[in-house]
């Protein structure tokens, strides 16, 4: 609780949580610092009240070693000059308070997939008014969510964020995740961004990945384009490693997806790990999405090594590892 409205996170106190709850440090060392790096109108709250986003940080002055944010706005700085632009489409699924798809027969299946997708109308789409007060809670906060729609799997749902500059992109899209568990949490629903939370004939949920530099979007900006889908060809096992838990059951080669130890790229591709888009093709600039990373991935992850792998990494930094 502040004593007063603060208009910028350089106001706001360093702070610490016990971070061997939450298996970020050991018990006998178990203080964990939050330093604030942004701040968000609160949408539950409403009038002064905000949100603020914090990196973690040890106690000798260290990045906590799940600080992946820290790694990612370091490249993001040095490579300012490129301005790069993000996009992330975030698929989750809604479940039941028994962990089965909202909407779906207990213990059973609807019919298969076909009418779901962009879907309106009952039967077509379930838990519209949880996904519309997300919606606005977002748009409250300030977030740059750009758009919502139904997916492929009946209680398939998706957002999208930005386009964002840098590392701001990272910080919208954890804040639109934490509101969509809150929102969700007020109509005794459940959200799972596992990456293939139905297995079978069901899609499963990715983390769609858009990526524009200043070099992409000039004249001639294929070039550019193509050249960053070569360089992201030639490390496709090191992005694997950072681009979510459980990917390999989602990333078959089916349903939309391109297989997870096989690199492609194409245009209007959507079998392919990264598709360019058939209007950037024909105007010879604009964007690539790179569709492999799973939904339960971490942005900042992401954004990082790509831009570690489409630039050049830093010395002391290596954003592929796994495990820190």
């Amino acid at each position: 609780t502040l004593k007063k409205p603060v208009k910028d996170y350089t106001e706001l106190p360093e702070w610490n949580f016990d971070g061997s709850s939450t298996g970020q440090a050991p018990s006998e060392n178990s203080d964990v610092y939050i330093r604030p790096v942004a701040i968000f109108p609160d949408p539950f709250r409403g009038g002064d009240n905000i949100l603020v986003m914090t990196e973690t940080w040890d106690p000798d002055g260290s990045p906590n070693k799940f600080n992946y944010r820290h790694e990612c706005e370091r490249l993001m700085e040095a490579n300012a000059k490129h301005q790069p632009w993000f996009g992330l489409e975030q698929e989750y699924t809604i479940l039941d308070a028994d962990g089965w798809p909202y909407g779906w027969p207990k213990g059973g299946y609807p019919a298969p997939q076909g009418p779901y997708y962009c879907g309106v109308g009952t039967g077509k789409v379930f838990c519209r008014d949880i996904v519309e007060a997300h919606y606005k809670a977002c748009l409250y906060a300030g977030l740059q969510i750009s758009g919502i729609n139904a997916e492929v799997m009946p209680s398939q749902w998706e957002f999208q964020i930005g386009p964002c500059e840098g590392i701001s992109l990272g910080d919208h899209l954890w804040v639109a995740r934490y509101l969509l568990y809150r929102v969700a949490e007020e109509f005794g629903a459940k959200i799972t961004i596992e990456p293939k939370p139905i297995k079978g004939d069901w899609n499963g949920t990715g983390l769609h990945t858009n990526v524009s530099t200043r070099e992409m979007r000039e004249e001639k900006g294929m070039k550019a384009i193509e050249d960053a889908c070569k360089k992201l060809g030639e490390r496709n096992e090191e992005h694997i490693l950072v681009y979510g838990e459980g990917n390999a059951e989602r990333m078959t080669g089916e349903h939309e997806t391109a297989s997870i130890d096989k690199f492609s790229y194409g245009v209007a591709d959507r079998g392919a790990s990264i598709r360019i888009p058939r209007q950037c093709a024909q105007e010879g600039k604009g964007y690539f999405e790179d569709r492999r990373p799973a939904s339960n991935a971490c942005p900042y992850r992401i954004t990082g090594i790509i831009m570690e792998t489409i630039f050049g990494g830093m010395e002391g930094l290596d954003l592929s590892k796994a495990e820190k």
